[in-house]
């Protein structure tokens, strides 16, 4: 069996996996939803009996799904604390609290497909290595530590009470994250906190790749753009082992690097060839590219069937879901103003920028992003001059 072939069984695999572990996992919800609807209708039968246990197990549901997505990211955080890692930041959905000048402060940053994140900042590599496992595996280790313990706070109640059933549920949804996280699969093209683990312990330049990541995260924290960081952390990797997904987060960060020099020719050609190969950059990171290459070609040559081309179903539907991402904002506001022709609808969409500048994490991004934004002004009235100028004979 190729190499290919093997990656391709191995997705599937861990596709499987997840598809059995939510099926079981919604079947035992509902178990145990039944079984507490039938204990609570003895008593009083009619539509409300069944309709108010119901609502109620269905946000019992929803509330643990919540929680052990808190306790999943706080298991990373813990065992990250203890194993030399730094706090950076910490978002669950759209709320991130995140490090900076010395204080933790709340923002906002939304990532569309992604419930939460902890990002830390690493202890320094000693021989090329460092610890990854306790990190990667901290969450589904406090998601299974909850689970056990929810199932033995379950004998103090009585058997299918409300209070037994919470408990329950609680327990099966974070047995559920323990699985779906810590067995090492691969999810599609991504892989999950165990294989992640898996592979980092086996690989020092996914290791380094991977410290690169959070020290880069660091930076920008601290205030500093892509383009001032040091050159040896953008090192393209080779197209072998830019089939490994951690490593191929290197390859963005070059070309998200000659995007903020503003060497746009060299992104354009790097970004070309990553996104021609067959490697583990994830879905979302190709679509923020496509933005850029979008980007390049309108302050250029801006052909409109090229960026045709490049506005695809799916891509327009990426960009949807993350509309309120600078480099998302950027590329749509640009589109408004050179490609459309339309100031109004740029100007809402500078609005929208300026409102989501307000929240977001990372002030360096949004000062890349302003600048950006003021070349494709420049481009404008540039253009606009030159109408004029052949207008009036000048």
């Amino acid at each position: 069996m190729t190499k290919r072939k093997k990656e391709k069984t191995a997705q599937n695999k861990g596709q499987w996996i997840a598809y059995v572990v939510f099926i079981l996992t919604g079947a035992a919800c509902g178990i145990f939803d039944l079984m507490y609807m039938d204990t609570a209708g003895q008593s009083e039968k009619g539509l409300f009996s069944e309709i108010i246990p119901l609502a109620l197990m269905l946000i019992g549901i929803y509330a643990a799904m919540l929680i052990q997505l808190i306790i999943h990211e706080a298991g990373h955080l813990i065992f990250g604390l203890m194993t030399g890692y730094r706090f950076s930041s910490f978002r669950i959905a759209n709320l991130m609290w995140v490090k900076l000048d010395g204080r933790i402060r709340c923002r906002k940053l939304h990532i569309a497909g992604t419930g939460g994140q902890c990002l830390m900042i690493p202890p320094d590599l000693k021989d090329g290595k460092m610890p990854v496992m306790l990190y990667n595996f901290g969450g589904a280790i406090i998601n299974l530590a909850t689970a056990v313990l929810c199932v033995g706070l379950s004998f103090l109640c009585s058997a299918r009470s409300l209070g037994w059933t919470i408990l329950m549920i609680f327990a099966v949804i974070g047995l559920a994250f323990a699985l779906i996280n810590g067995l090492p699969i691969k999810m599609g093209p991504v892989n999950n906190d165990g294989r992640n683990a898996l592979e980092l312990s086996r690989s020092e330049e996914a290791t380094r790749a991977f410290w690169i990541q959070m020290k880069v995260n660091e930076q920008i924290a601290k205030g500093l753009r892509l383009k001032d960081m040091p050159d040896e952390w953008f090192k393209v990797p080779s197209d072998e082992s830019m089939k490994n997904g951690i490593v191929a987060t290197t390859g963005v960060l070059a070309c998200n690097r000659l995007m903020d020099q503003q060497r746009f020719d060299e992104a354009d050609t790097l970004m070309k060839r990553l996104l021609a190969q067959k490697n583990g950059i994830i879905g979302l990171y190709r679509n923020l590219m496509v933005c850029d290459q979008m980007y390049v070609e309108m302050i250029s040559k801006n052909r409109k069937e090229i960026l045709d081309g490049m506005r695809t179903r799916d891509q327009l539907r990426v960009m949807k879901a993350m509309k309120k991402y600078p480099s998302v904002l950027r590329a749509e506001y640009v589109y408004a103003l050179l490609v459309e022709q339309n100031p109004k609808k740029a100007e809402k969409l500078m609005a929208q920028f300026r409102q989501c500048a307000k929240s977001y994490p990372y002030p360096s991004e949004i000062e890349g992003e302003r600048q950006l934004m003021a070349l494709a002004d420049a481009k404008m009235t540039a253009q606009q001059e030159y109408i004029h100028g052949t207008q009036t004979g000048n």
